[in-house]
């Protein structure tokens, strides 16, 4: 027997029913900038209706998956707890958007080919600017006053491999660090990388952030595909915040096995650890993400076959410490990170297990 579609309910931004009791689809209809329609961004709200045990500490929270449309294993997350969280078995609010860049999401391209936006630069967004930058402002608007913490889930797609990792900033705050760097290790992958905010602008974590929210970020495979793996640590993280904030009636669980080690921070903050590619080339890989490597080591080759007979340019690490990225692609184009070296910190935490 066919299980029948959940219903969807499409709305405007402002039709939204964010604080029944319940669990309701959305498709929120944002219209678009250059023809009669709508761009429909899909949505979940759930807000518990469970009252027994201890009263949820997270003031709600929200889960992003498909903030850029080629990385997929955040959005199968979060699309599957769409489907398998209920109102019964939730206390607090949980908001769930499985491709936050739809139009880029449908088109598989990091950015929205409708206004040639990257979501991830377009924050704080614009009430009245194009379709990213209005999606951002409705998120920064309607959804962060509404929660504590906030889980932006994304892969390297095709720009570079990591390790399995969830990804913090650092910021001045030293109580909401901890909380961050605490919150992290729940999503139990092998490294925590605290990356560099100079990077760029506009991030979605960024301004989350800046909200004084519990922000937090992670990188879940590579190369668009979707990696079982990753997308393991995706989504049973986000299940043991709902845990360890009491949002679900249940302890924190590894996600890999009890005896394996515990995360490792690495520490990356500085642009100086973000070495860009020197010239055009194809690029050849040496080492893997999550190596350690000493200072002059070998990272890559790049290769020029304008003079086949040409010795290739060995790129030497500038520095010891864990590779925590590294460019993907064979081809490569002059002034694009090729690699990252950071600090290895090994943590200490303790996990219930039920």
């Amino acid at each position: 027997m066919n299980t029948p579609e959940p219903s969807m309910i499409v709305c405007a931004p402002g039709e939204l029913d964010l604080s029944s009791p319940g669990k309701r689809h959305y498709q929120i209809a944002f219209p678009l900038d250059s023809s009669w329609g709508y761009s429909l961004l899909p949505f979940t709200v759930i807000r518990g209706t469970r009252t027994t045990g201890c009263a949820a500490t997270a003031g709600g929270v929200v889960a992003f998956g498909g903030t850029h449309g080629n990385e997929y294993e955040g959005q199968v997350a979060v699309k599957q707890l769409c489907q398998d969280l209920e109102a019964d078995a939730i206390r607090g609010t949980v908001f769930l958007f499985p491709q936050l860049s739809e139009s880029a999401c449908r088109a598989h391209t990091r950015c929205s080919p409708l206004d040639g936006v990257n979501m991830n630069r377009a924050f704080p967004g614009k009430e009245r600017g194009s379709i990213s930058e209005r999606i951002a402002s409705f998120v920064k608007r309607e959804i962060f006053p509404r929660v504590n913490v906030v889980l932006d889930l994304h892969a390297g797609g095709n720009e570079a491999v990591f390790p399995v990792c969830a990804s913090i900033h650092r910021v001045p705050d030293p109580q909401q660090q901890e909380e961050m760097l605490r919150t992290a290790a729940l999503f139990d992958t092998p490294f925590i990388f605290l990356y560099s905010r100079q990077m760029a602008s506009g991030l979605l974590t960024d301004e989350a952030e800046d909200d004084g929210k519990i922000a937090i970020g992670g990188e879940f495979g590579a190369g668009e595909t979707v990696d079982p793996n990753g997308l393991r640590h995706a989504r049973e993280g986000v299940r043991n915040v709902l845990r360890s904030y009491g949002m679900l009636d249940e302890a924190p669980r590894r996600v890999r096995p009890p005896s394996a080690r515990h995360p490792v921070l690495i520490e990356a903050p500085s642009l100086h650890d973000y070495i860009a590619t020197p010239m055009d080339g194809i690029w050849e890989p040496c080492v893997l993400p999550g190596d350690t490597v000493e200072e002059g080591q070998i990272i890559g080759r790049i290769h020029n076959f304008t003079n086949h007979a040409s010795q290739p340019l060995p790129v030497l690490s500038h520095r010891a410490g864990t590779v925590i990225a590294l460019y993907r692609a064979a081809v490569c184009r002059k002034g694009l990170t090729l690699y990252v070296v950071g600090d290895a910190h090994p943590l200490e935490l303790k996990w219930e297990q039920t």
